[in-house]
């Protein structure tokens, strides 16, 4: 009876052992996103996933919080809050978001460049990319002639539409600046997902400015590359999302409200 028992019981154990490893292997190796760009054009700004639920996945991304409630940076595990006033904020773990990507960032290529401005950014962003066809995580460390960004204000109900309160966005300029540039870079085939192309935002080095970044002058630094082949969503089940119309085509909107 032993004899038969045992053999089992070891089965049992490998096979969780390698289920919990490739877990946390997905875990390492994903981009996982909370809700689709769509839905937050569309204002479903109520937050469904913590922050310390975010962390899990990553130490890295961006995204926005509860109620529209400023841009999100997540640097090195430690999440970071441009509210619109222009200060930098620690949220609390409990702190819920609509929409944000996190990743666990392990980059395969480092190396120095220096650029003008930001379309001389993505350029070479698009001659260091294997594939279009990838995510890839991008982090700019260095130091900036200037940089320009954005927040928004905290939201109330009822929600209005993304494009309406990006229109009279709070705008922020600093010069001579320290910092780092963190965000994606997402296929042409993730519209109404996530933002096709490269979405960035800034934090500057002394933690006292930064955002969603709309540009920048005199770029030097360096810059690592993270590629990604495996993404997770995470969909709200409750709530507004699930009254949402999705269907319409918001590539236009998007242009606006990512400020091009």
């Amino acid at each position: 009876m032993c004899g038969s028992v045992l053999p089992l019981l070891f089965l049992l154990i490998l096979f969780t052992g390698c289920r919990k490893k490739g877990e946390v292997q997905e875990k390492e190796e994903s981009i996982v996103q909370v809700s689709t760009i769509d839905a937050l054009l569309n204002g479903v700004y109520d937050g469904t996933k913590t922050l310390n639920e975010l962390r899990e996945w990553g130490d890295f991304g961006i995204g926005t919080f509860h109620a529209l409630d400023g841009e999100m940076v997540l640097l090195n595990g430690t999440f970071y809050q441009v509210k619109a006033d222009g200060e930098i904020y620690l949220p609390s773990g409990k702190m819920k978001t609509p929409f944000a990507a996190v990743t666990r960032f392990t980059p395969e290529k480092s190396e120095p460049l220096a650029v003008r401005d930001y379309p001389r950014l993505k350029a070479a962003l698009d001659s260091l990319i294997p594939s279009p066809n990838l995510f890839y995580a991008i982090r700019f460390q260095g130091t900036f002639g200037s940089v320009t960004t954005r927040s928004v204000p905290a939201q109330q109900k009822p929600y209005l539409p993304l494009t309406e309160i990006t229109a009279d966005q709070p705008e922020f300029s600093a010069t001579h600046i320290s910092g780092t540039l963190a965000g994606f870079y997402c296929p042409p085939y993730v519209q109404g997902i996530n933002v096709p192309g490269y979405h960035l935002h800034f934090l500057s080095e002394e933690k006292n400015f930064g955002g969603h970044l709309l540009g920048f002058e005199m770029g030097k630094g360096r810059l690592q590359l993270d590629q990604v082949s495996h993404f997770r969503m995470l969909l709200p089940e409750k709530g507004d999302f699930l009254d949402s119309d999705l269907r319409k085509d918001r590539s236009s909107e998007l242009k606006k409200v990512e400020g091009e």
